[in-house]
C-alpha cells in the first residue's frame, strides 16, 4: 500500500481522495493556493503546503511546485485529481520522472488519448465504434475537404484534435460555410490549445451523452462499471448526471462494455478512466475517453458499491484489480446534481461568503462538497462548491429524493443554481428519461424566451 499521497488539487474532489487516502491508512499531503488556506481537506491532511497564490497558473498548475511538495514531505504519490493537471502528459511524464507514482495512466496513455485524432484511430483499431469522419487531420485544400464533408454527410462538426469541455468545436450545415468554419476553428485552437489540428465527423443532431466507466491495472485486467447518462447539459458543460442510463438493455450494456475493456486491456491502460460515447438510434459512437476520476463518479459508486478512489490507490500501489466483471452488479438507480456558486438565470458566478450551510439528509442521500458557515468562495476557481447525489431503488424513488433533498439544501450569502436544478428535476421531459443533449439548453432558451417554467 501506498505511505503518503500527494492530493493536488482543491475543493470536494481533494476531500474525497482525502478520506479514500485515510481509510486505507494512507497520509495526506494537501497542497493549496493562499487563497486556499482555509479549506477542509487542508485541515484535516497530515501536512499541507503553500504552492503558490491565487492564480492557478501560479499554484496548481505549477508542476515544480506539487513536485517539490512531494519532495519535501517524503511522500510517495501524488493524486491529481480531475481538472488543473490530471490529464497533462507532460505532468505525469514529469511526476515519474522525479521518482514518485503517478496515480493515473502512464504517460503515453494520456498523451494518446489526449489527441482526439489519434484516440479515434486507435479505437477504431480496438474495435470501439466511432463517429463516421475523416479519419485523420484536415489539410489546407478547400476542394478535399469540401469532398470528405460531401462524403460524411452534412451536417458535420469540426473539431480541434486537442479541445475539450466543449471547446474548439464548429457545426457546419452547408458547403458555403465549410472552409471559413475550418479556418476559424484551427485559429481557435491554435490560441487555446498551442496545436491547429483539426478534425471533421458527422454531426449528430439528437443524440444523448452515455459514458462507460473502466478501471485497469495496466497488468492485463480491466473491468467496466455500466454507464452514466450525462445529457442534461448547458453549453456542452453536464448539470444532472445519472446512473444508469434510461433505456439501456442489460444486453447493450454489456455489448459495449466487453469492447470498451477490450480496448483497455489493448492499450494498456492503467487506473479509473471514461469512454464517452454519443448515443443515437440504439447506437454507440466514441468521441472521446477522459483519462481520470471524472466528476459523475459518485452515481456510479452508488449503484456498484465499488470506491473508485480507493481503487485507484490500490492500482498505483502495484496491485492487481480485485474486482471481477462477475462482482459488478446494477443496484437502483442514482442521480447527481452539480451545485455552482453561480446565478441560476443568468449563470454569472457568485463568489463570497456562506453565512449558512444546511446539508440535505436523509435515506440514500449523499453531499460532496468541501464548504461550510464562515467559507469564502473565491472567485479564481471553477464555480462548483458541491454535489448533491441521490441513490433509490429504482429512478422514480431517485427523483423523488433528490427532489426533497434538494428543498432542503440551504446555501445562504451567495446564489446557487440550486432553483435551476429544482426545475430540471420537475421538468416532465427528465422524468420522462432519455433526452438529447440539446434538450437543456432547448428548454432554457424557451423559459428565457417566453419566460415559461421548464415544469
Amino acid at each position: 500500500m501506498l505511505d503518503k499521497v500527494v492530493i493536488a488539487n482543491r475543493g470536494e474532489i481533494a476531500l474525497r481522495i482525502l478520506r479514500a487516502c485515510h481509510a486505507l491508512g494512507i497520509r495526506t499531503v494537501a497542497v493549496h493556493s493562499t487563497v486556499d488556506r482555509n479549506l477542509k481537506h487542508v485541515a484535516m491532511a497530515d501536512e499541507s503546503v503553500c504552492i503558490g497564490p491565487a492564480p492557478s497558473t501560479d499554484s496548481y498548475l505549477n508542476m515544480a511546485q506539487i513536485i517539490a511538495a512531494a519532495e519535501v514531505t517524503d511522500a510517495q504519490a501524488i493524486h491529481p485529481g480531475y481538472g488543473f493537471l490530471s490529464e497533462n502528459a507532460a505532468f505525469a511524464e514529469r511526476v515519474e520522472q522525479s521518482g514518485f507514482i503517478f496515480i493515473g495512466p502512464k504517460a503515453d496513455t494520456i498523451r494518446l488519448m489526449g489527441d482526439k485524432v489519434e484516440a479515434i484511430r486507435a479505437m477504431k483499431e480496438a474495435g470501439v465504434p466511432c463517429v463516421p469522419g475523416s479519419g485523420g487531420p484536415l489539410g489546407d485544400d478547400p476542394a478535399t475537404n469540401a469532398k470528405i464533408a460531401r462524403e460524411i454527410g452534412y451536417p458535420v462538426i469540426v473539431k480541434a484534435a486537442g479541445g475539450g469541455g466543449g471547446r474548439g468545436m464548429r457545426v457546419v450545415h452547408t458547403e458555403g460555410a465549410l472552409h471559413s468554419s475550418i479556418q476559424t476553428t484551427k485559429t481557435e485552437a491554435k490560441a487555446a490549445f498551442g496545436n491547429d489540428m483539426v478534425y471533421m465527423e458527422k454531426f449528430l443532431e439528437n443524440p444523448r451523452h452515455v459514458e462507460i466507466q473502466v478501471l485497469a491495472d495496466g497488468q492485463g485486467n480491466a473491468i467496466h462499471l455500466g454507464e452514466r447518462d450525462c445529457s442534461m447539459q448547458r453549453r456542452h458543460q453536464k448539470v444532472v448526471e445519472e446512473a444508469p442510463a434510461p433505456g439501456i438493455t442489460p444486453e447493450l450494456r454489456a455489448e459495449i462494455g466487453k469492447v470498451c475493456v477490450e480496448a483497455c486491456i489493448r492499450i494498456g491502460y492503467r487506473g479509473a478512466g471514461t469512454f464517452e460515447f454519443l448515443f443515437e438510434d440504439g447506437r454507440f459512437y466514441f468521441i472521446e475517453m477522459n483519462t481520470r476520476i471524472q466528476v459523475e463518479h459518485p452515481v456510479t459508486e452508488m449503484v456498484t458499491g465499488i470506491d473508485l478512489v480507493k481503487e485507484q490507490l490500490m492500482i498505483a500501489a502495484g496491485n492487481k484489480l480485485s474486482i471481477k466483471q462477475e462482482d459488478i452488479v446494477l443496484d437502483g438507480h442514482a442521480i447527481e446534481c452539480r451545485i455552482n456558486a453561480e446565478d441560476p438565470d443568468t449563470f454569472l458566478p457568485s463568489p463570497g461568503l456562506i453565512q449558512h450551510f444546511h446539508a440535505p439528509g436523509g435515506p440514500g442521500v449523499r453531499v460532496d462538497s468541501h464548504i461550510y458557515e464562515g467559507y469564502r468562495v473565491p472567485p479564481n476557481y471553477d464555480s462548483m462548491i458541491g454535489k448533491l447525489i441521490v441513490h433509490g431503488p429504482d429512478r422514480a424513488t431517485a427523483i423523488a429524493r433528490m427532489r426533497v433533498a434538494l428543498s432542503e439544501m440551504v446555501v445562504d450569502g451567495i446564489k446557487t443554481n440550486i432553483p435551476l436544478q429544482q426545475r430540471i428535476l420537475s421538468d416532465l421531459g427528465f422524468q420522462q428519461g432519455g433526452q438529447n443533449i440539446h434538450y437543456l439548453e432547448k428548454r432554457l432558451k424557451e423559459r428565457k424566451e417566453k419566460s415559461i417554467s421548464l415544469v
